[in-house]
């Protein structure tokens, strides 16, 4: 069976658009819940969730293509990029790179795309590459550009992208259609669809050597960012990283025809998980302040320490559970007032307490804080 750009009405793909209506419709009102989330936390926290979401998209977006990075380098290096305040680690390449393109991608989401950005991208996420041939360029190379699976001897074509020699026009032509779609009435009103299409779109072509899969997730956000009027942050690789078998099966069964139904209700349902994270990361902000404001003039300063510690963690928090020996290492004190320090802090209603003796695991207990403070 040919490809999809092998067909003769490519890039003419196939869709039914009311089949979609429900879905752009809990979109769009899920956007308008978070905005009115927004509202309820400070400047810090909005800057702490702005943050949050752009390490996690750059660090999931790497994940996701086997490239495992490191948090608190990106932390660094976007804070950096953001003109916020930071340590002075060096920051490895990798790091770099991609942090520079998430926020540039934040920060140029309102402008029409060019060959020139996509280009500029290319060469944040290649930084300190020395085995590629085209860096900030398309592909030139005369070997198919293949995904592939399997061992050498039987090898699995997954895909198999247009000739290098066919990617200028293919990419002009790309251009030009992402462009008149983003101000078009139907992209306005099926922002997801249009981001759909981005996404298989530039897949389907897979332009340049590698980082295509970083690029094509960027453009999807972009695409999003544009129809909403503001930069668009989700956890939008988070969730592919959790089900990438998904992902990937989605791709490779829509690279076969032009009717793309079925991709596009994936990418609408893999986008609308990623609206539900994003909304209880900003309930865990607002829980945050609430929990502080109830019991901060009540914690000691060790306490205080190893309170700030799990909620640094985030909406997964310590995995398990804080225990009695992560207290004591964090607040570096003993066992013993460790021991005090942990009833207490059960007794006020700022932890809640789980399981015996060994087993025993503490957990912030957020979801009593309304009832506690009416």
């Amino acid at each position: 069976m040919p490809w999809n750009w092998k067909k003769k009405d490519w890039p003419n793909f196939e869709y039914n658009l009311p089949r979609f209506a429900s879905l752009e419709k809990k979109f769009l009102h899920n956007s308008g819940l978070l905005d009115g989330s927004l509202k309820h936390i400070d400047r810090q926290e909005d800057e702490f969730l702005k943050l949050e979401l752009l390490i996690d998209e750059a660090l999931y977006t790497s994940e996701i293509e086997g490239e495992i990075l490191n948090r608190d380098s990106l932390k660094s290096s976007i804070r950096k990029h953001l003109g916020l305040k930071t340590d002075t680690r060096r920051v490895p390449r990798a790091e770099e790179g991609i942090a520079d393109m998430m926020v540039d991608l934040y920060e140029t989401y309102n402008l029409p795309l060019t060959h020139e950005m996509m280009f500029e991208w290319h060469k944040m996420l290649t930084l300190g590459r020395r085995d590629l041939i085209d860096i900030g360029a398309y592909r030139t190379h005369e070997d198919p550009m293949q995904v592939v699976s399997g061992s050498i001897n039987k090898p699995k074509v997954h895909f198999e992208a247009p000739p290098s020699e066919k990617v200028p026009e293919e990419m002009e032509r790309f251009v030009e259609w992402f462009n008149h779609m983003s101000v078009s009435e139907e992209a306005i009103q099926f922002p997801l669809i249009f981001s759909g299409i981005a996404h298989l779109y530039f897949e389907s072509i897979h332009p340049f050597e590698d980082g295509n899969g970083r690029i094509g997730r960027a453009l999807s956000i972009k695409a999003i960012s544009q129809q909403m009027g503001k930069p668009t942050l989700l956890a939008f690789s988070k969730v592919i990283q959790q089900n990438k078998k998904d992902y990937y099966e989605a791709l490779n069964k829509n690279s076969f025809n032009l009717e793309i139904n079925r991709w596009l209700e994936y990418y609408a349902e893999t986008v609308l998980q990623a609206q539900d994270y994003t909304q209880k990361l900003i309930d865990f902000l607002i829980e945050k302040t609430k929990f502080y404001q109830k019991f901060k003039e009540h914690l000691n300063e060790r306490q205080r320490r190893v309170i700030k510690r799990i909620f640094r963690e985030g909406l997964d928090g310590f995995k398990g559970g804080l225990s009695a020996a992560n207290y004591i290492r964090i607040a570096q004190t003993t066992a013993s007032t460790a021991t005090r320090d942990l009833q207490s802090l059960v007794e006020m209603g700022a932890l809640k307490k789980v399981g015996e003796r060994k087993s025993t695991r503490y957990f912030l207990n957020l979801s009593g804080i309304a009832t506690q403070s009416s």
